[in-house]
C-alpha cells in the first residue's frame, strides 16, 4: 500500500468481549458513507466481561482489523474513535444556571460554559456518594434539558435570552477500564481522536435525536455486558448495564456439556441445526437433538430477558413505549419474544435494531440493517456527524489530548495525563559545583535553563489555570541547565607545576571535581633550564575569580514571607517567578497535587520578570475537604 494522507473520514474500533470490528466511514451532509467494515474474533478469551484482560492479545486483532482496513481503503489509518463499555457503569444528574448580565444572544462558548458547568456538578454529587477509593472518570455525557428565560427548548443556540439551564446525565467509567482502552490502542499504533460511551454510541444509531420524544429503550447485548439506555420527551433521561449477556449462556453449555468455550459458542450458533455433533473435553464424540440444545439455551436466554426487563422497568420506571435489541447477543433465537413477555409488551413493540440506521447511516456495498453493527456504526456516526456532547475536548499541542476527567481540570493535569513531567514544565539551572581552593571557596554556576513556554488560546498562562471547553493548549517543555564541570587544570592552569592535594589525595590536573572538595596546591619554584621542544599547550581559561557577595543586590523579593538578596546573574538577565522554585524548598519532581504561584497576589506564569520588592508565594494548593 502506498503510504498516502488519508482522506477526511472517521475510523471507529468497536472492542467488544468477543470480536473487534472496525469502520469506516465518510460524512456527507447530514449522512455518513459506510466505505468498509471488517471483523474478526479473539483467538482466545482475552477480555472478559466487557474488560481488557490481555493487553497485548487484543492490541494485536486491533491492528490486524486496521490493516485490512488499510488495504481495501488504499490509505493508512492513524486516528480512530472508540466507546468504552458500560462495565462498572456509574451516572449521575448534574443542573447548572447561567445568568448573563444582559440580554445576548447565546454561543457555542456559552452553551459549553453551561454544559461544562452541570458535568462539574454531577462530578461534585459522585465524589460525594463515593465510598470506595477508586477513581472514576467522565467518559461521556447528554443534555436531558435546555431552559432560555424558564421556558424549556430543545437547542439554545441562536437565540436571545439572559437565564439558561442545562441539565445532563454525566457517565463515568473505573479508572482502569479507560486506561486500558487507550493502552490496546497505543499497542496497536493508533492515536485516539474521540471516546465515549457504548451506549451514548450505539444510541445514536439505533434511536436518532428526531425519535427520542417517545418512551423508547436501547438493550445493546454484547458478550460480557448488556448495556441499557433509556429516552423520553426528546432528551436521553439514564443509562445502565445487566451484567448477564451472551457470554453466560455460552458458559452455561460449557457446564453442561463438558465442553471448551469454542465449541460452546459454535453450539449456540447452531442452536437451530435438527442435530449437533462436538467433541467435549474428555475426547469423546457425542451427538445432541437441536431440540434438547433449544431448550436449553432457551433456559438461560430466559435470565437474560429477565434481567433485561428488570433492569428496563428500573430505569425507565414502568413500561417503554417500544424496545430495540442491539448487539450480537440481540440475535439469540427467541429472545425478543422473551423480553417482550417478561415486560408484559406486545411483541410488535419489541424489535432487533437496524430499521433506522438508514436515518443517519448509508452504504453501496454493505446491507447495514444488522444489529451487530449498533455500536461500530454509532461510534462513527457520533464522531462524523458531530453528536457527541463533549464540551471537555482539549487540544494540546494541535492534537486531541488525552483526557480523563475526574474533576476540574487545570493544564498541570493535563500535561501530566499526555506524558509529561512536573520537570518539563519547571527548568531547573544546572547544578552548581562549590569548592574550595587553598581555603578560599569557589563557586560556578551550572548554565540555566530554557524555559518551557505555555500558552492557553494563544495567551501566557500559569499551569494551574482551568481549562474550559475547547481550549487550546500549546506547550513547550524545558531545557533542563548543563550541571557546572571543572577539572584541575581548569582551576590552576594547564601549566600548573607542583604538588596537588584533592581531599587528602594527590591529584592530576585532569582530575574532574566535585562539589565539596578540598583543593590544597603547592606551586614549585622550577630554575631556568635548556628549553626543550614541546607541543605548544592549548589555551586554557583563566583561573575564576572567587566569587564574591556584590555590594548591593541586583534584586530585593519577598518569597513567601521571608525576604531575599537576589545577586545579579553572571549573563545578566532578569529573575523571572520560575527562578524562585529553586529557593521554594519544595521537591517538585515527587510533586502530588498542584502548585499556587502569586506575585503580589496575583496568578503568575513562569516566565513573568519580577520587580524590586515584590511579594512572591509559592504553596501547595489547600485541597477541599
Amino acid at each position: 500500500m502506498t503510504e498516502q494522507h488519508a482522506p477526511d473520514v472517521v475510523f471507529a474500533l468497536d472492542i467488544g468481549t468477543r470480536s473487534i470490528i472496525g469502520l469506516v466511514g465518510r460524512p456527507e451532509g447530514e449522512h455518513l458513507r459506510v466505505l468498509a467494515i471488517e471483523k474478526e474474533e479473539h483467538g482466545k478469551r482475552a477480555m472478559l466481561d466487557g474488560q481488557i484482560e490481555d493487553i497485548e492479545q487484543v492490541s494485536k486483532v486491533a491492528r490486524r482489523v486496521t490493516d485490512r482496513l488499510e488495504a481495501k481503503l488504499g490509505f493508512p489509518l492513524r486516528q480512530v474513535c472508540v466507546a468504552a463499555a458500560g462495565r462498572a457503569l456509574r451516572t449521575e444528574r448534574g443542573r447548572y444556571n447561567l445568568r448573563l448580565p444582559e440580554v445576548q444572544r447565546v454561543t457555542s462558548e456559552l452553551i459549553n460554559q453551561l454544559e461544562s458547568s452541570a458535568v462539574s456538578q454531577a462530578e461534585e454529587t459522585l465524589s460525594k456518594n463515593q465510598t470506595e477509593h477508586q477513581r472514576f472518570y467522565l467518559v461521556g455525557y447528554t443534555v436531558s434539558s435546555y431552559q432560555l428565560d424558564h421556558y424549556p427548548l430543545t437547542t439554545l443556540k441562536g437565540h436571545n435570552g439572559q437565564e439558561l439551564d442545562a441539565e445532563v446525565v454525566a457517565t463515568f467509567l473505573p479508572s482502569e477500564v479507560v486506561e486500558s482502552l487507550y493502552a490496546v490502542m497505543e499497542g496497536a499504533g493508533l492515536e485516539v481522536s474521540s471516546l465515549t460511551l457504548e451506549p451514548i454510541a450505539a444510541l445514536n444509531a439505533v434511536i436518532p435525536a428526531e425519535l427520542r420524544l417517545l418512551n423508547l429503550v436501547l438493550a445493546d447485548i454484547g458478550a460480557g455486558t448488556s448495556d441499557i439506555a433509556v429516552c423520553r420527551e426528546g432528551s436521553v433521561v439514564g443509562y445502565t448495564m445487566a451484567t448477564t449477556a451472551g457470554d453466560e449462556i455460552t458458559e452455561n453449555l460449557m457446564r453442561r456439556y463438558l465442553v471448551d468455550f469454542k465449541t460452546a459458542e459454535r453450539m449456540k450458533m447452531e442452536v437451530e441445526a435438527p442435530e449437533i455433533t462436538y467433541r467435549d473435553v474428555l475426547g469423546l464424540e457425542q451427538t445432541l437433538s437441536g431440540d434438547e440444545l433449544r431448550e436449553v439455551v432457551q433456559q438461560s436466554a430466559q435470565v437474560l430477558a429477565k434481567e433485561i426487563s428488570e433492569r428496563v422497568l428500573q430505569i425507565n420506571e414502568g413500561q417503554p413505549s417500544a424496545l430495540f435489541l442491539a448487539g450480537g447477543g440481540s440475535k439469540l433465537s427467541g429472545l425478543r419474544d422473551l423480553v417482550a413477555k417478561c415486560l408484559d409488551m406486545d411483541p410488535k413493540r419489541v424489535a432487533l435494531a437496524g430499521n433506522n440506521y438508514q436515518i443517519s447511516a448509508i452504504s453501496d456495498e454493505y446491507e447495514l440493517a444488522d444489529p451487530e453493527l449498533a455500536t461500530p456504526l454509532g461510534i462513527a456516526v457520533s464522531a462524523g456527524l458531530g453528536l457527541i456532547s463533549d464540551s471537555y475536548r482539549i487540544t494540546l499541542n494541535g492534537k486531541p489530548a488525552k483526557l480523563f476527567r475526574s474533576g476540574s481540570l487545570r493544564i498541570l493535569d493535563i500535561l501530566l495525563m499526555n506524558g509529561y513531567t512536573t520537570a518539563d514544565l519547571v527548568g531547573r539551572t544546572g547544578m552548581s559545583l562549590n569548592v574550595t581552593v587553598n581555603g578560599q571557596r569557589c563557586t560556578f554556576r551550572g548554565t540555566p535553563a530554557v524555559p518551557s513556554a505555555l500558552t492557553l488560546n494563544g495567551e501566557e498562562t500559569p499551569p494551574t489555570a482551568v481549562v474550559r471547553a475547547g481550549d487550546v493548549i500549546e506547550f513547550t517543555p524545558a531545557v533542563q541547565g548543563v550541571h557546572a564541570a571543572r577539572t584541575l587544570r581548569d582551576i590552576l592552569g594547564g601549566d600548573f607545576v607542583g604538588s596537588i592535594m584533592v581531599n587528602g589525595q594527590e591529584a592530576s590536573l585532569d582530575t574532574a571535581l566535585r562539589s565539596g572538595d578540598v583543593i590544597l596546591s603547592v606551586e614549585y619554584s622550577v630554575p631556568p633550564r635548556k628549553p626543550e621542544p614541546v607541543p605548544e599547550p592549548a589555551p586554557a581559561p583563566a583561573p575564576p575569580a572567587p566569587a564574591k557577595e556584590p555590594e548591593e543586590p541586583a534584586l530585593r523579593v519577598s518569597l513567601n514571607g521571608i525576604w531575599l538578596a537576589l545577586p545579579p546573574k553572571a549573563d545578566g538577565t532578569p529573575y523571572y517567578l520560575m527562578d524562585m522554585l529553586d529557593y521554594s524548598g519544595m521537591d517538585f519532581e515527587s510533586m502530588d497535587q498542584p502548585v499556587d504561584l502569586l506575585v503580589n497576589g496575583e496568578i503568575g506564569a513562569f516566565m513573568r520578570v519580577l520587580e524590586p520588592n515584590d511579594e512572591v508565594l509559592i504553596r501547595r494548593q489547600r485541597q477541599e475537604s
